[in-house]
């Protein structure tokens, strides 16, 4: 991603759209349609946002490979507890 910043914004700008659409859904005021529709956009943009993440998670698997660094391990979900 870094070698590409428009990649970068876009990621970015992607999850702010993400955040408001989950803080509208949130705040119970949309209709049952507009519900829909914004449900149907975040599942785009969360698409968008893990395809770009697992394309810079294999970047750093292959330049940690390329220069013969430590062997990786899938990250793993942490609880926030």
């Amino acid at each position: 991603m870094s070698d590409n910043p428009d990649k970068l914004k876009d990621f970015e700008k992607s999850l702010q759209q993400l955040e408001k659409i989950v803080a509208s859904m949130e705040s119970g005021e949309l209709g049952l349609e507009e519900s829909l529709n914004q449900f149907e956009q975040g599942i785009k943009l969360a698409k968008n946002c893990q395809d770009t993440l697992a394309n810079a998670e294999l970047r750093v698997e292959q330049l940690i490979e390329k220069n013969g660094l430590q062997q990786t391990m899938p990250l793993q979900d942490v609880d926030e507890d």
